[in-house]
C-alpha cells in the first residue's frame, strides 16, 4: 500500500491548459474522490497518476518514489475504466488471469506451444488460476467464470473489471467513473460494494466521478475540481456544510443551494432583497456579496408573517419523506427552494404567497470573487425595511426560529 502525492501538476493540450498547478496529498489507505463537472480535468489527473498521460510540469509520488519517469506497468497501480475495457473474446476467467500472466510469465512462457514445456510454467499457471478464482469468489462472480463479457449484465461486467484490478494486489486503485453506465438502482448497490471492498482491502483508492452522490457516500475525503484547479479538499460532511467557495457550494448538494444577492450595509449587517440580515463581516460598506442558504436552511411562513423574502409558490415537489417548495422571489435569477417535512410542516398550495426566512446560523456569505467570507458575529435576524407586497414599513425586530 502507498499514498499518492501530486506537486504543482500542470498539463496542457495545445493552447488549452487543463491542469493548473494542482497539488494533492492522498494518505495511504484513503478513499479520495475527485468530483467535478465534465471537462474540469479530473480524469486527466487520474491518467497522469497512472502514467497514461505525461504531466508538463510537477511531480507525482507513489509512496516515497517519484514515478514521472516510470511506465504505467512499473507504477504498481490498477485502473478501472468507465467502459470496463474487458477482452470480448475471453471468458471471465481469462480476463481475470491476463494481468497475472503479464506480470508472472515471461515472453517465452506466454507462447502457446513453447510455454507449455518451458520449465516452471505449469506451476505458475496453476497459481494464477487459484488467485483468479479466489478473487472471483470474493466478488461473487465465481459462477460466471466460463462466460464472455457479452453474456454478462452491466453490474457483472463491472465486478469483472474490478476483479481484474484487484487480482494484482496493487498499491493504488484508480477508478474512472466506473458506475456511469449502470442504471440508478444498480449504481446504488455498486456504491456500497466498492466502499465495502475498500474497507476490506485498506488500499488507497482514487475515484473519479461527476456524480456528487457517489462522492458523498463513498469517500473519506472529496476533492472538488473546477477548471483545472482543486477548490477544496475535505470530508463529505464538511464540504457540504462549510464550502470555501461559491462554486463548491453550488456543485455539492441536491437540490442546489439558494444564492441571493446582497450588499454590505455596515460592519454588522447585509441588505438583501429589501431586508437586513445581521451578519457582521470585515467587508467595506456597499461591497456586493452573494448569500447562500441551503433548502433545509429555510423556514416557510404564510401571509400572516411578513418578515422574510416573499414570493409565489411556482412548483411543489412531493418526494414522500420530504417536500420541495419552488418559490418565485423577485430579484433572484432562479426559483428559491425550501425543503419541508410533510409530517411537521403545512404545505402551501400553488400560486400561494409565502415568506421565506433563513434559520439562524445557516446563511453563508461569498465575496465578489466567489471566495467564502468569514462572518465575525451573526444572528441572521431579518429586520424590515419595506414589505415588497404590502408596501408598509416593517418593525426593526428580530425573530426566533
Amino acid at each position: 500500500m502507498a499514498g499518492v502525492k501530486l506537486k504543482e501538476i500542470t498539463k496542457a493540450f495545445g493552447s488549452v491548459e487543463v491542469i493548473k498547478g494542482v497539488s494533492l496529498d492522498v494518505a495511504d489507505g484513503e478513499f479520495l474522490t475527485l468530483v467535478g463537472p465534465s471537462g474540469c480535468g479530473k480524469t486527466t489527473l487520474l491518467r497522469i497518476i497512472a502514467g497514461l498521460e505525461r504531466e508538463d510540469e510537477g511531480e507525482v509520488l507513489i509512496g516515497d518514489q517519484a514515478v514521472m519517469a516510470l511506465a504505467p506497468k512499473q507504477r504498481d497501480v490498477a485502473m478501472v475504466f468507465q467502459t470496463y475495457a474487458l477482452y470480448p473474446h475471453m471468458t471471465v476467467l481469462g480476463n481475470l488471469r491476463v494481468p497475472l500472466e503479464m506480470r508472472r510469465l515471461n515472453v517465452l512462457q506466454r507462447l502457446p506451444l513453447l510455454g507449455r514445456v518451458w520449465p516452471g510454467t505449469k506451476a505458475i499457471r496453476e497459481q494464477i488460476q487459484l488467485d483468479a478464482e479466489d478473487v472471483a469468489k470474493s466478488l461473487e462472480i465465481a459462477h460466471l467464470l466460463s462466460r464472455r463479457p457479452i453474456q454478462l449484465s452491466g453490474g457483472q461486467r463491472q465486478r469483472v473489471a474490478v476483479g481484474r484490478a484487484l487480482v494484482r494486489h496493487p498499491q493504488v486503485f484508480l477508478m474512472d467513473e466506473p458506475l456511469s453506465n449502470l442504471d440508478a438502482n444498480l449504481r446504488t448497490q455498486m456504491r456500497a460494494e466498492i466502499a465495502q471492498l475498500h474497507r476490506r482491502l485498506g488500499v488507497t483508492f482514487i475515484y473519479v466521478t461527476h456524480d456528487q452522490a457517489e462522492a458523498m457516500t463513498m469517500s473519506d475525503r472529496v476533492a472538488l475540481v473546477m477548471s483545472g484547479n482543486i477548490l477544496q479538499v475535505a470530508p463529505p460532511g464538511e464540504i457540504y456544510a462549510d464550502p470555501r467557495h461559491i462554486d463548491v457550494a453550488e456543485f455539492i448538494g441536491n437540490p442546489k443551494i439558494n444564492i441571493l444577492p446582497g450588499r454590505v450595509m455596515n460592519g454588522i449587517a447585509i441588505e438583501t432583497l429589501g431586508f437586513r440580515l445581521e451578519l457582521a463581516t470585515s467587508l467595506a460598506p456597499q461591497t456586493e456579496v452573494r448569500l447562500g442558504v441551503r433548502p433545509e436552511g429555510m423556514t416557510v411562513h404564510g401571509e400572516g408573517e411578513t418578515r422574510g423574502w416573499s414570493g409565489r409558490v411556482g412548483h411543489v415537489e412531493n418526494l414522500g419523506s420530504e417536500v420541495l417548495l419552488y418559490v418565485d422571489v423577485e430579484g433572484v435569477g432562479r426559483q428559491v427552494i425550501a425543503k419541508l417535512d410533510p409530517e411537521r410542516d403545512a404545505i402551501p398550495s400553488l400560486r400561494q404567497w409565502v415568506y421565506l426566512r433563513p434559520i439562524p446560523g445557516r446563511v453563508m456569505v461569498f465575496g465578489e470573487d466567489g471566495a467564502r467570507v468569514s462572518v465575525i458575529g451573526r444572528s441572521d435576524d431579518i429586520r424590515g425595511f419595506v414589505d415588497p407586497i404590502t408596501g408598509r414599513r416593517l418593525q426593526q425586530a428580530s425573530w426566533d426560529a
